[in-house]
């Protein structure tokens, strides 16, 4: 007997699995069943009214063998001897990218310019602790991106992108649980995610695809006449060549989106957003977000999504809620010396006290014009001047400046700042220091507007901290939309984040699938 259908369960029922299974079994009375699956194919959490409801379809096999949870294998073709492809970037545009062209027959060859997934523990602890920052190993550089010591959000909406189960069950076969092959708003965590990151350059490497950590490309190798990218060269001087190149390299690689700038692929300036972190006790989130005092043993840490609009001087701006961590930590996000960036994380558990989320601000067209000089480099440049600004104001460190939200919007200097899950230490500071009045007047007005959406979000029992700045890449490397391949340069293929068609985990890991197979699609053998 197989059965689909739906329930609506209380969260000690619903998220609890003994529970669960008893609840199924009396529900269609399945006692006598010599085999039964009871199997959740969607789960959400209704939350709209003050009995708290989990919303569930399910599929129950009784008395019959039940499918394979995942259709996914892990099994990979040799391609050692393959014609190979360049992948620039370990995160997951490239590691996707790489996997699916060794499906198609193909040898990837994968250049990182960080270290592999265990060793960038190292340099996180010297940047928390220490406050040093290495320009090729930190929160964004490494094997795994940007996403695997941030957080770990798979939740996405381009679903028309691609085929998002596919890639969720690539991560299960390599290790994710299967909860988020049917949770609302998936989550690994930023705990789980190395083994299984690791895991993935195994079946890269055991189908005879290269990964080469600590290995930064310094140039490209182009054909200036037929305007044709073979390969690139590498800060030691060695030279990749391939079928096409993919260049996946994230949004902070700064130093990529100025070569191209510099050697004539062309690039341009995209949106982006910049503001701060906020960060409550996650206790006050819970009780916004489920109506109680406590939310008791089976309801996750909840999470809120903000968004308004707000007009100072006659220009419109959106502010909103970004990269929500419930139950998470703020982190130190700086790519080079000199400069301060804040990003948030959760672990699989999402069990810290506190809450964060980005609190940006969008940048407009206008507000570029003090940096027109470097053409499409100038929402780069207005990023890097915000970073450095307040990275000096708090002595040159790792120390952010913060400020209690209702003292941001009275605009004075909060005489105390709350606990705070940043390792590195705050300051006590003004935000208007190094936050342009453009971005600051708009997050004063949006956090008043929050504050009548979300009862108690607005007080002095949350604290702003800065700079949130890395939202998303200033830069476009624009491709043609049918075949992923550079506007103008042959055989290049803008990739991911970085390229500016990507948000997150799996809209990177969509598009990196994508991107390979448009490429042999153009020029496999």
């Amino acid at each position: 007997m197989y059965q689909s259908f739906q329930l609506t369960l209380p969260p000690d029922v619903a998220l609890d699995d003994a529970a669960f299974q008893q609840h199924v079994v009396r529900h269609l009375g399945l006692q006598q069943a010599e085999t039964l699956t009871i199997r959740k194919l969607k789960q959400s959490i209704d939350a709209r009214s003050r009995q708290v409801k989990v919303n569930v379809t399910l599929e129950v096999y009784a008395d019959e063998v039940a499918p394979p949870a995942i259709a996914y294998q892990k099994s990979y073709p040799d391609v050692s001897q393959k014609p190979t492809v360049v992948i620039v970037g370990c995160g997951p545009a490239g590691m996707f990218a790489a996997l699916r062209l060794i499906e198609l027959g193909y040898k990837p060859i994968v250049l990182e310019r960080g270290k592999d997934v265990r060793a960038r523990r190292r340099d996180l602890a010297a940047i928390n602790k220490e406050h040093i920052v290495d320009p090729d190993s930190n929160y964004c550089f490494g094997e795994g991106g940007a996403g695997t010591y941030s957080d770990g959000k798979l939740y996405t909406r381009s679903n028309k992108r691609g085929d998002v189960r596919r890639i969720l069950e690539i991560l299960v076969a390599h290790g994710a649980t299967e909860q988020i092959l049917y949770d609302a708003h998936p989550h690994i965590g930023t705990n789980k995610l190395p083994p299984l990151i690791a895991d993935m350059r195994e079946s890269i490497l055991q189908a005879g695809g290269e990964v080469h950590f600590n290995t930064r490309v310094a140039d490209f190798i182009l054909d200036n006449q037929s305007e044709t990218m073979r390969g690139v060269i590498t800060s030691d001087g060695k030279e990749y060549v391939g079928l096409g190149v993919i260049l996946a390299t994230g949004h902070s690689a700064r130093d990529i989106f100025e070569l191209c700038h510099q050697r004539g692929v062309y690039i341009e300036s995209k949106p982006f957003a910049v503001g701060v972190r906020i960060e409550h006790a996650q206790s006050l989130i819970d009780s916004v977000q489920y109506h109680c005092a406590d939310r008791g043993a089976y309801l996750p840490a909840a999470s809120y999504s903000l968004v308004t609009q707000t007009r100072v001087n006659g220009v419109q701006r959106g502010v909103f809620s970004f990269c929500m961590c419930p139950g998470g930590f703020i982190v130190p996000a700086a790519t080079a010396p000199g400069e301060l960036v804040v990003n948030g994380m959760s672990p699989s558990r999402r069990d810290s006290r506190f809450a964060n989320s980005g609190m940006v601000v969008s940048i407009e067209e206008a507000d570029l014009k003090p940096f027109a000089k470097f053409g499409p480099l100038a929402g780069l440049e207005l990023q890097k001047k915000i970073e450095q600004k307040a990275c000096a104001i708090t002595g040159g460190g790792q120390v952010a400046p913060a400020q209690r939200v209702q003292d941001f919007i009275k605009q004075r200097t909060s005489g105390s700042l709350l606990e705070t899950s940043y390792q590195p230490g705050l300051q006590s500071l003004d935000l208007r220091e190094y936050l342009p009045p453009h971005i600051a007047e708009p997050l004063r007005l949006g956090l008043q507007d929050f504050g009548k959406k979300m009862k108690g979000y607005v007080s002095n029992e949350a604290q702003l901290i800065g700079a949130e700045s890395r939202t998303s890449s200033p830069v476009r490397i624009p491709r043609d939309r049918e075949t992923a391949e550079h506007i103008q340069t042959k055989r290049l293929f803008p990739c991911g984040e970085g390229a500016g068609y990507a948000g997150g985990i799996m809209s990177a890991a969509l598009d990196g699938t994508f991107v390979a197979e448009c490429l042999v699609k153009l020029y496999g053998k």
